[in-house]
């Protein structure tokens, strides 16, 4: 499965030390230069950063050969990751902005974020769920407990059965 990440799942999974389950999960990952250069702003996180200065292997940067008229109001990462998600024809991108989830659906992409990926993850036994989330609220990450309580009783009746 091939899926394009913009900049807020791959900020929030370096930030739990979880990034390493993107290859594992999907067979190709891509993101487009800006999203490398958001990653690179001044006022994010030191870790993060440093890992945009040099990604991985597995993370293929690839700029879309078109900016498709998406919507306004859509950041330059957004745009560019559900332009080459059409372009590659993507099983997924991986967004967790609403607007940016409604105009990549709108285009006839799924979309996964930050919470479904780490939900893939401890599917598969790649990580523990609890540990990961109780990191993730200790970054900006904004989400209602709520939401995290019923993706936590999900893991739970999985394990169960």
């Amino acid at each position: 499965m091939i899926v394009v990440s913009d900049t807020s799942p791959l900020n929030y999974l370096l930030l739990v030390g979880a990034i390493d389950v993107l290859p594992k999960l999907f067979r190709q990952v891509f993101a487009p230069p800006e999203v490398i250069q958001e990653l690179q702003h001044p006022r994010t996180p030191e870790p993060v950063r440093r890992w945009a200065e040099s990604p991985p292997e597995w993370l293929h940067i690839s700029t879309p050969s078109a900016n498709a008229p998406l919507a306004a109001g859509l950041d330059p990462g957004e745009a560019q990751a559900i332009a080459l998600a059409i372009e590659l024809r993507a099983a997924a991108v991986l967004i967790d902005e609403k607007k940016g989830r409604r105009i990549a659906k709108s285009h006839g992409l799924a979309t996964f974020g930050t919470i479904t990926v780490l939900e893939l993850a401890a599917e598969q036994q790649l990580l523990d769920l609890k540990t990961s989330f109780d990191m993730l609220e200790r970054t900006t990450f904004q989400i209602t407990r709520a939401l995290l309580e019923a993706a936590l009783e999900r893991d739970t009746a999985r394990k169960r059965d």
